[in-house]
C-alpha cells in the first residue's frame, strides 16, 4: 500500500449538502430551512438558555456569595514533603519548585502542619500555620516569613 492509494472506509464519507441548486434537488428555493421564523434566518436560532420568552432559569435564580478581589491564594504543601531535603538545608520557594514539590506558586507558598519531619532545616516562604512553625523549630531549625 502507498500514501497515494490510502483512501476512506466505503461509506464513512458523504458528499455535502447542495443548497439552492434547483426543485428537483429537494434542497431549492428555501434551502431545507422552511418558511419563515428564526430558524430560517441568516444567523438564525435561539441563544442557548433561551425558554420561549420566559424568563430563564439563569435569571431567576437569586444572586448569592461574594469574591474577594484581594484575596491571596497560596501553594500549600505539608510539613512531610520537606522530609525529602537533607539535613540543614535552606529550603526556599525556588528549591521546593525546582525539586518539584510545588508546581504553581501563585501568589506565594504556605507550609502546613500535616505529617511529620524529623530533619533540621531552614525553611524561608509566605507564610506557616502555628503547628508547621513549632515542628520546624522544634528539631532547631528555622521558620523564616519572606
Amino acid at each position: 500500500m502507498k500514501l497515494h492509494e490510502l483512501k476512506p472506509a466505503p461509506g464513512s464519507t458523504t458528499a455535502p449538502k447542495r443548497l439552492g441548486r434547483g426543485v428537483g434537488s429537494g434542497l431549492g428555493k428555501t434551502s431545507g430551512k422552511g418558511h419563515k421564523g428564526a430558524k430560517a434566518r441568516s444567523g438564525g436560532g435561539k441563544a442557548p438558555g433561551f425558554e420561549g420568552g420566559q424568563m430563564p432559569l439563569y435569571r431567576r435564580i437569586p444572586k448569592s456569595g461574594f469574591t474577594n478581589i484581594f484575596a491571596k491564594e497560596y501553594a500549600t504543601i505539608n510539613l512531610s514533603a520537606l522530609e525529602r531535603f537533607d539535613n540543614g538545608t535552606v529550603v526556599t520557594v525556588q528549591v521546593l519548585k525546582d525539586a518539584g514539590v510545588v508546581k504553581q506558586v501563585k501568589d506565594g507558598v504556605k507550609i502546613l502542619g500535616g505529617g511529620e519531619l524529623t530533619k533540621k532545616l531552614t525553611v524561608q516562604v509566605s507564610r506557616f500555620t502555628a503547628s508547621a512553625k513549632e515542628k520546624i523549630e522544634a528539631l532547631g531549625g528555622k521558620a523564616e516569613v519572606i
